[in-house]
């Protein structure tokens, strides 16, 4: 294929998508997704069908209201019913009626479906097909056919696979979107059936492309677009973050990558690749899912070496283990430091603080020393950079503490149940935290209230500290997790505690071991309130002259 050739995208997030198991969309979570897609350069969205749901044809009154700059909103829906007129049928009248440029049209192309599913003849599933079409283009909208089942179809009875494309191109459609819908095939069976369709588009003319939708059920859903974009195919149908209903949908983020870095074509308008890593996140914080981050160019695992040789080298070439540069996708390059990394990684690391560290400075041989030590206890450092940005700075001796505790405190208590229900049963548990710490050598007592320990102390140390440093009022703990180091203690067992807090500008993520899970979260918390610190530029500790009463 010659490399000047531009493959168009389309999202359906917001269709196939959103019948993913564990997906709701509000109507305000599908403008955000518009929203972000667009920014991203997306040729098109599959938005929904607006005749199957109210809340997909508000949304599409909200949608004709949008101006985009790079993406185009379609509408989804199928083929008339049979025996019904299609300007009578209710189904294309809503596509009408949502008002979108181009429509994504399903039907039909295997026979077992068409005989055992849709209980029609197989000329009869050719006219609804044709009639279908043709009448969406009377009324002057642009057709995008998603052949339902084709690569199914094909292996089964070939000749009528491709007659269901044939009445499409006949009708007036401008793409034929191939679709391995139950995500079964094999990337060679893609490649014959895209060259197959291909020879009804060369006798169509330039006018008609040929597509592919590809599900992941095989674990192949990538793989097989790129083997039908190899085969001729210059349209491609995913989900940006890849989920959707069963395995999901082809991943478009990789798919756009690949099709852009490996095979030369360009797929993405404006900012293109540039923004894809930050799309991505948008989108699976948008749908409330945890973005996998081993995903191939834009999760934080991509570009994350761990191995001191690795580091060593990608230090001196990064090409020597990465296949492309993370910028370009919008990522960046992870060393992670751990007892296994060497003192390359560490280097790395330190010089952010010591920006002029070498190999044999004793900053280095004392933070190495310091990291295998902690590991050693059951600290783990790699999904915990907060942490490590700390024990950094503490065995570089550009470590000053922002406050020192003297102690603290929790209590727990349960009332009984009042009733006989379910739920009331469990009673009501409360805890209660006193932290009494000093800053600068002024003292400070506080106490609060939480729905469990962790809880309370966060409270109370929170606001021990909020007259010295008012800028953790815009902080909040996100996520906690308990992992059990070594079993053998029973109820006395070593934990290991990581606590995930965010900002208005990022996140981050901290630990604590202990065999005391209070202890082993306290020590988690401070770190999490100490690199909040830190990543602001307060100074610690407050001069008399900087503190509020001073003033």
């Amino acid at each position: 294929m010659p490399p000047c050739q531009r493959v168009t995208l389309l999202d359906s997030t917001l269709r196939d998508g959103a019948q993913g198991e564990g997906i709701s969309f509000s109507v305000a979570d599908k403008l955000g997704i518009v929203d972000a897609l667009d920014e991203l350069g997306v040729d098109l969205i599959e938005a929904g069908n607006p005749g199957s749901n109210p809340k997909d044809k508000e949304f599409f009154k909200e949608a004709a209201g949008l101006r985009l700059r790079n993406a185009r909103v379609a509408a989804f829906g199928s083929t008339r019913r049979k025996g019904v007129v299609a300007s009578e049928d209710a189904q294309l009248r809503s596509l009408l009626d949502a008002g979108t440029e181009t429509v994504v049209m399903f039907g039909k192309s295997w026979d077992f479906h068409v005989e055992r599913v849709l209980g029609a003849s197989l000329e009869e599933n050719l006219e609804m097909i044709w009639d279908s079409v043709a009448y969406l283009r009377s009324e002057g909208r642009r057709v995008i056919f998603d052949s339902e089942h084709f690569f199914d179809g094909f292996a089964a009875n070939p000749a009528y696979a491709l007659d269901c494309l044939r009445s499409a191109v006949e009708g007036g459609a401008e793409c034929l979107a191939l679709c391995d819908t139950n995500g079964g095939s094999l990337p060679e069976a893609v490649a014959a059936g895209v060259e197959a369709a291909m020879g009804l588009s060369r006798v169509a003319g330039p006018a008609v492309t040929v597509g592919i939708h590809a599900h992941n059920d095989s674990g192949l859903a990538v793989a097989n677009s790129l083997s039908a974009v190899r085969a001729g195919a210059l349209h491609v149908q995913g989900t940006l973050v890849g989920f959707g209903e069963r395995c999901g949908n082809a991943n478009l983020s990789t798919i756009a990558a690949n099709a852009r870095l490996k095979l030369g074509l360009d797929c993405l308008r404006g900012n293109g690749l540039a923004g894809l890593s930050r799309a991505v996140r948008r989108v699976a914080e948008i749908a409330n899912v945890t973005l996998d981050e081993g995903m191939p160019y834009v999760g934080l695992k991509a570009f994350a070496h761990k191995a001191g040789m690795h580091v060593d080298a990608v230090l001196k070439s990064p090409s020597s283990f990465e296949h492309v540069e993370p910028e370009g996708v919008g990522n960046e390059r992870r060393i992670l430091a751990s007892e296994v990394g060497g003192r390359s990684v560490v280097m790395e690391r330190l010089r952010k603080i010591l920006p002029d560290a070498q190999k044999g400075d004793p900053a280095v041989g004392r933070a190495l020393e310091r990291l295998k030590d902690m590991e050693r206890l059951g600290y783990q450092y790699e999904g915990a950079e907060a942490s490590l940005s700390l024990l950094l700075r503490k065995s570089s001796g550009a470590y000053e503490p922002y406050f020192e505790l003297v102690r603290y405190r929790t209590t727990g208590e349960r009332s009984p149940a009042q009733s006989g229900d379910a739920v009331a049963a469990r009673g009501t548990a409360q805890a209660h935290a006193m932290v009494q710490l000093t800053v600068g050598g002024v003292e400070e007592i506080q106490a609060a209230v939480g729905d469990g320990p962790v809880h309370a102390l966060d409270q109370a140390l929170r606001r021990a500290l909020a007259r010295f440093y008012p800028s953790l009022e815009g902080m909040r703990l996100a996520d906690f997790k308990v992992r059990v180091i070594d079993g053998s203690g029973a109820t006395a067992a070593t934990v290991r505690v990581l606590i995930e807090s965010r900002d208005s500008d990022c996140a981050w993520t901290t630990v604590g071991v202990s065999t005391d899970v209070i202890e082993a979260s306290w020590l988690a918390l401070v770190d999490s309130i100490e690199y909040k610190l830190e990543k602001d530029g307060v100074k610690a500790p407050l001069t008399q002259t900087q503190r509020p009463e001073a003033v």
